[in-house]
Parts: C-alpha cells; structure tokens; sequence
C-alpha cells in the first residue's frame, strides 16, 4: 500500500562535523527499519567539510539534502486544487463553476498552464451594475459560442467560432419604423417572432438577430441573413430572458485582474506571506510552482491547519546551533551527547542524552538494543564519527564505551581504526584552497550564557606548520566577523592532534580576560592567542572551563 505520510527528517547543526552527518544517516537508517511507515530522510544544516566528504565517499554514501531552513513553506498549506479556465469562457460558465466548486476565485491560464489572470465573483456581480453601457458586449469581443451557450441557442446562420467585435445590443420592441432610426450597421438585436421586425433588422445592417421563443425563422429570412451575413440565431427563452443572460456571454478575459498579481511560489516560507496577506483582504491568491506554473490557490484560513516540518535532531540540543527557524518545526526526537542547551519543545520528546565521547557511538547501542544488524557502509561511517570526535580516542571526552565501539564498527566495515584516522584526518586538514571564512565555519559552534554570546571554531590537524599559517590569516578574518551573528566574543581552536595541544585566538569583547581567568594563563604582550597544552576537545575542556570563568 502506497505510503502517504509525511517525511521525517533527521539533521545535525550548523556547520556539520563528521559525527553529525553520519549519525542523521545512520538514525535515519534505525527508524526506517523499525517504524511500520518509514518516512525517515537523512539532511544537513550547512556545508560538509573536507573529512566528511572523503569518509562519505570512502564508504559509498550519497551526501544528505541541504535544508538550511526548516520554516514551514507554502508547500506545507493546504494548497486547494481549484482548476484553471481559458480566458475565453463566459461570465456565465465561470459564475456556474464557482458555485459548484464553493469558491470565489478563478485562475485563467494560458494553454502552458501560467496564470494570466483572477476572476472573482465580486467581478461577475460589478459586470452587470454598469446597466447603460449597450456596446459592452463587443467591446468585449465575445465568442458566438459563448452567447449561443449562454442563452440555450442554436446558430442557424452563421459560423459559431466568430466574435461578436462592433456594435451594441437592442430589443426590438417598437414597429419597423422606429427600428429604422435605432438599429445600426453591426448591431446585435434581440426580437420575437414578428417577421417584419426580423426583415427590417438584417435590412438596417445587423450583424446578429437573436429570434426568441424557438420559433421557427422562415426561409425568406435565412436566404437574406445569409446574403447580407448577418448571423442568425435562435433561442428557447423568453426576449426579457434572453436580454437579462446576453451580458453573462462576455469572456471573463475583459474583466479578470491581470496585472500587479500577488501570487506565491510553492517554496516561499510561510513568516514571509503572512505580512502580504495581512495588508492585502484579498480572500484568495494563488500558488505557482518552481518552473511558475500554476499549482492552486491559499487564503489566509490555510495559515491556521499549516503541517510544520517534524524532525528528529542528532548531535546538538543548542538553539544557536539549530538549523534556522527551528522553533516553527516540531520536535519529536534529540540523540546527543552534549551539554543540556537552551532548546525548547512544545510537548514531550524522546531525549536520549549520554556522556560519551560520539553520537555515533549512542546509535552504535541503539542498533545493539534493537537487534539491528549493522551494514558494513553504516558500520563505516559511526567507526568514523567516533575517530573524529575523540580525535583517534585521544579526546579526553572518549570513554570506554567509544574505543569499544569503534573497535567493532571498524571490524564490520573491514577497516583498522589507526589507517582510517590517519586518512580522515589529513583529508580534513587539507586547507590550502580554503578562504579564512571556509576554514573559520568549517567546524563553528554558538553559544549563550547570561545574555552573552559566543563563538568558537575549531580545526584539527596533524601538520603542525599548517596551524601556523592558517593562525597568520584567521586573526585578521576574525575582526571582520565578530558580531556577524550576534557573538561578542570569537575564539578558533588551532588543534594539533599529534602534540595533543591546542593554540587559542580569542578577539572580541571580554575573550582576553574570558581566557586568563578559564585558563590561568596569560597570552604575550601582543598577542591575541595562548598555547593551552592537553587542551584538544572543544565539549568537555574548553566550554566548561569558560562557562565557569564567565559565571564568576
């Protein structure tokens, strides 16, 4: 049975690492395989740096979609289906449509499905107010076929497909004589079945006779009407009938709105909409796809029944670290392993937090508890995370539970963890071609703490000069970005993995005093950095020991 529910999507943080793309995938893969409707997707919330990239394609896994923006979209309404017309169709046929599809708003589309126009049932009623405008009908240019569908009439002269364009419309109510002085070259004239009247109105130059009550025309009429080409046509109804439906035969074209419309594409975010809809009391607008084809039509009662995205989020539980507008989706599940952070959900979720070194090496527990076998590809890419994340379990938040994992991850994957960190790592550190912005965000984290806030990146490497002139280009970067995000405080970790120790720059605000009191170390005169030794996790060392330093 064809699976109808909507996606689920599994996504890490801003500026994804390693652990947090492999674990929405590896996440993604547990619950498609235990949830009776699998509707898991695997995304990610930024760009993946040079590490992840080679771990993904050394384990031959497609990189997850982009989503950097998890607001709801239009796409997300419920988006009504109401079919398009063709601008020729009469006022009558769209007033019939409207009524039996309880809408008041019509799309025209051209035959390539794009909207050329809005018609509402507002138009149709303000068409039959301007009462003393006889000529409306040709300036209008209307079809035959739309007065003949209009008024139940049948051509007996005439080609149907031709436009009614010069001329206005009469009754022939009055004698021949005061028909004379009335009727005009090109008129239309509604009469009875009096045959002097019908005589004298080809006579006069009209274009069109609609004769009334089904009676028959004689042959005299038809030959005449015939050779001035004059169009004949005949009619069930009433002249008072007749004379009431004429104005419902004009196309909606001549009074549809087609210019200045306000339409929305499929793929605009619904904070963005709302403003318009507010300022503008239209009752409908309609919703146009990516390649700006018409799809269907929203109000602003669609606002209220919106589906926000669901997510389940893995690696991260800080708002300042969420994708963008992550308070507009639901939550309905955290994997983690760090800090407890500042993000609220508006109902209970499943939170699994636990003190390990990885998220990946949670999810290694969860295909344990659920009696998942592990493919070798999976199996790669949580071996992977684990190394990144412990730095090859020198991280002093790598605990035994991660080296245990790791070890028997790598074991399915028929890998050895020593070669794969070897690899990754220097696939990671391979920064020559990146800008001081690229390198600076690769691996970027907020944070809050006491309505302060602040940043910190980090790199890892196991070429110590490479550190030393990636430091000559980021201080100078870090002055121009400080505040671009909202942070006071900037600090970038240049980690050397193989001498287990880490210089800090630091620029911005309170960050010198922030890292003398955490650190108890003061930088040179000058300088804008101190070498902190056995310093190498951003989680479990550098974070706390500022928080502390900023608390106090």
């Amino acid at each position: 049975m064809e699976n109808n529910k909507r996606k689920i999507y599994v996504i890490g943080h801003k500026n994804p690492d390693t652990d947090s793309i492999c674990s929405a995938i590896a996440y993604a893969d547990i619950k498609n395989r235990t949830e009776e409707n699998p509707v898991y997707e695997a995304k990610r919330a930024g760009q993946i740096n040079e590490e992840t990239l080679y771990v993904l394609k050394r384990f031959q896994m497609n990189t997850p979609g982009y989503m950097p923006n998890v607001g709801t979209r239009v796409k997300d309404m419920d988006v009504r289906k109401v079919g398009g017309v063709d601008s020729k169709i009469s006022l009558k046929k769209a007033w019939t449509l409207m009524r039996n599809e309880n809408v008041f708003t019509l799309p025209i589309l051209n035959q390539n499905q794009e909207l050329e126009g809005l018609i509402t049932t507002n138009d149709i009623t303000e068409s039959y107010m301007d009462v003393y405008n006889n000529a409306a009908l040709s300036e209008a240019r209307t079809p035959y076929r739309n007065i003949l569908e209009t008024v139940d009439g049948t051509m007996i002269v005439g080609n149907e497909h031709a436009h009614f364009t010069d001329g206005k419309v009469l009754i022939a109510a009055s004698s021949p004589e005061v028909m004379e002085q009335s009727v005009e070259q090109n008129d239309l004239v509604i009469l009875g079945n009096r045959y002097e009247a019908q005589l004298c109105a080809i006579e006069m130059g009209a274009s069109c006779i609609i004769v009334c009550m089904g009676v028959p025309i004689s042959k005299t009429i038809r030959r005449l009407a015939e050779e001035r080409e004059c169009f004949v046509i005949s009619s069930p109804h009433d002249t008072y009938t007749v004379a009431r439906l004429i104005n419902q035969s004009m196309p909606v074209k001549h009074f549809m709105t087609s210019e200045n419309l306000v339409k929305f594409s499929i793929d605009d975010y619904t904070d963005d909409i709302k403003e318009v809809m507010a300022k503008l009391r239209h009752r409908d607008f309609p919703v146009l796809n990516k390649h700006g084809k018409y799809v269907g039509m929203v109000s602003r009662r669609n606002l209220l029944g919106i589906k926000r995205r669901q997510l389940c989020l893995v690696d991260h539980n800080e708002i300042s670290q969420a994708v963008d507008n992550i308070e507009s989706a639901e939550i309905l599940e955290i994997i983690d392993h760090h800090r407890i952070g500042s993000l609220q959900t508006m109902a209970p979720v499943y939170f699994r937090n636990q003190p390990v070194g990885c998220t990946a090496t949670i999810l290694y527990q969860v295909y344990q508890e659920k009696n998942l076998t592990i493919e070798p590809n999976i199996a790669g890419l949580l071996c992977s995370a684990i190394l990144s994340d412990t730095l090859m379990f020198r991280s002093p938040t790598c605990t035994a539970m991660d080296k245990a994992a790791a070890e028997k991850l790598a074991e399915i994957a028929g890998v050895k963890c020593e070669e794969l960190a070897s690899e990754m790592f220097a696939a990671g550190s391979n920064l020559k071609n990146k800008s001081p912005e690229e390198i600076f965000y690769q691996d970027f984290k907020k944070f809050e703490l006491n309505k302060s806030s602040f940043g910190v990146g980090q790199i890892t490497s196991v070429n110590e000069d490479e550190l030393t002139e990636i430091k000559k280009e980021l201080l100078p970067y870090m002055e121009k970005a400080l505040g671009s995000h909202g942070e006071s405080m900037l600090f970038f970790m240049l980690t050397d993995i193989i001498n287990e120790s880490t210089e800090l720059l630091f620029y911005g605000g309170d960050s010198k005093n922030v890292v003398s009191e955490a650190f108890h170390k003061e930088p040179q005169e000058g300088e804008q950095s101190v070498i902190l030794p056995g310093v190498v996790s951003r989680k479990k060392q550098l974070i706390p020991s500022f928080m502390t330093a900023m608390q106090q």
